[in-house]
């Protein structure tokens, strides 16, 4: 595990380096990227200067549940984001030089042209986060404290195993990076909203099936002092680290199959 965070520490700084050689394109791509992601909070405060509340809940609110995700995701994103590009390396057989490196291949295919630009995403994740906590009135508490400081990391362990688990499908599937973005960026922008607008058979699947409730929604509605929409007790706020660690080990699994399948594209 050492070597492998080495490794992976040094083709990041490669990347890091090539990308800061170009220091005004680096400003203005991370710029971009800010501005860009901005747009979905920009989507909000359009909704909200039509109504009051959205799925009973307030503006802050919703700035808590969008904070929230969107930092974890940025987090993931900027650590694991290559992973989307491993079907377009099966189809054209460039795994395969992966695979003669002394270094495993999930590190080269997550460090893999390392984007700083996606630090935009967390620092606008953080500071609609930060609105929403000077904005609301929380009763604090040393488990509520604590969850809040989990959560960007337990969320971001969440998002990186579905980042996993996605490449590794497309070892069988060869071009699924659609299917993919489904769970990570679809999922990223489903947890913005409050799971009150949303049918009760999708709030469970997104807990019990595919459980990216647990990055914001589960912990977020006990810090909030909100009430589950499909009953879950107050002690499954405590279980994001519990569950982002079982996907690790699950995306883990995943991967070992899905590499062992790998037979090359032939000649």
């Amino acid at each position: 595990m050492a070597d492998a965070l080495r490794a992976y520490g040094l083709i990041v700084a490669m990347w890091v380096r090539s990308t800061m050689a170009y220091r005004a394109s680096f400003a203005l791509t991370t710029i971009g990227n800010f501005a860009a992601t901005a747009f979905d909070f920009v989507t909000i405060l359009l909704m909200f200067s039509h109504v009051d509340a959205l799925g009973g809940y307030s503006l802050p609110e919703v700035a808590f549940l969008y904070g929230t995700t969107s930092t974890a995701f940025g987090l993931a994103d900027l650590l694991m984001g290559s992973m989307d590009r491993l079907g377009r390396r099966v189809r054209d057989g460039t795994l395969d030089t992966l695979l003669v490196r002394p270094v495993p291949v999930l590190v080269q295919v997550a460090a893999d042209r390392f984007a700083l630009r996606r630090l935009g995403r967390i620092t606008q994740g953080l500071l609609v986060l930060t609105y929403a906590l000077v904005t609301l009135d929380i009763e604090w508490t040393v488990t509520k404290a604590a969850m809040l400081a989990l959560m960007p990391l337990c969320g971001a362990a969440i998002f990186a195993s579905v980042f996993v688990a996605g490449a590794a499908f497309q070892f069988f599937a060869q071009d699924a990076a659609e299917v993919q973005s489904s769970f990570t960026y679809g999922g990223n922008t489903l947890l913005q909203y409050p799971p009150s607008i949303f049918a009760k058979d999708l709030v469970r699947g997104v807990t019990f099936v595919v459980p990216l409730a647990f990055v914001n929604w589960v912990p977020s509605l006990y810090v909030l002092g909100r009430e589950d929409p499909i009953g879950l007790p107050d002690w499954f706020a405590l279980l994001p680290p519990v569950v982002a660690a079982g996907c690790l080990g699950l995306a883990a699994l995943a991967w070992r199959a899905g590499l062992r399948s790998y037979r090359s594209t032939g000649n």
